[in-house]
């Protein structure tokens, strides 16, 4: 048993049901939301080809991101078999990475595509539709009670699914402190974790947070090893 289990109780493996603006979702320790009735499956901020578009600039990364993204996404994909799925920008790490894509990764994507919608939603990474690839691409789209866009409006807007943010939570306790990415919400509104493996995070007390959602309501849906942490902002740490 970890830290976070002592304090807070033991977590599903499988997933822990929320409601945003009344429709039922599940948060999967992978990083992605599920909405079960609509077999619709949410991922955000894939960053694939970061590592590509790092070396067009001249900085080194490992290559192994876009592999390493697309294997975690498969089995997701196969594992919740969803009819839908709407990525929240910021798939690709620039504009250029879908057109540059190597074609076994572009194979790969491909298959995971096929039998199913796909919706691409623009990020401020890749702003037009990716290059070569199938699925419609939109900035905004309504499902159900939800509204799907990127960035998160800075006004308050009920139902609104949105990425771009990175959240992630710090609990600390006894002398020691974990940080894992997280889903963050109050129930009316919900800011996704990146997908991508080798993207960073920004605390959930942090400011650019302010305002975004109501102070007591306010939950940090913490992803550990193979659990999900329900944890109140007011119980977590800054930093």
């Amino acid at each position: 048993m970890n830290m976070i289990d002592r304090r807070f109780g033991q977590a599903s493996g499988e997933g822990v049901e929320t409601t945003v603006n009344g429709g039922r979702l599940v948060c999967h320790p992978c990083g992605t939301l599920f909405a079960p009735e609509f077999g619709l499956l949410i991922v955000s901020d894939l960053h694939l080809e970061k590592g590509a578009a790092f070396a067009r600039r001249g900085m080194m990364l490992p290559p192994y991101d876009t592999a390493a993204t697309l294997a975690l996404l498969a089995g997701t994909i196969t594992r919740l078999n969803p009819r839908h799925v709407v990525a929240l920008g910021d798939s690709f790490h620039d504009r250029h990475g879908a057109a540059h894509m190597p074609e076994p990764f572009r194979e790969r994507l491909g298959a995971l595509m096929a039998g199913r919608r796909w919706t691409w939603i623009s990020g401020n990474h890749d702003p037009e539709p990716p290059a070569g690839l199938s699925g419609d691409t939109a900035e905004t789209i309504e499902l159900g009670p939800w509204t799907l866009r990127h960035e998160p409006s800075p006004r308050p807007c009920a139902g609104e699914i949105a990425g771009h943010l990175h959240p992630v939570a710090r609990v600390s306790g006894r002398g020691r402190s974990v940080r894992g990415a997280c889903f963050a919400t109050d129930g009316e509104r919900m800011i996704m974790p990146s997908f991508g493996v080798t993207t960073g995070g920004l605390n959930v007390l942090d400011r650019a947070f302010n305002g975004l959602f109501r102070p007591e309501q306010a939950k940090a849906y913490v992803i550990g090893t193979a659990r999900i942490y329900p944890i109140p902002f007011r119980a977590l740490s800054a930093g």
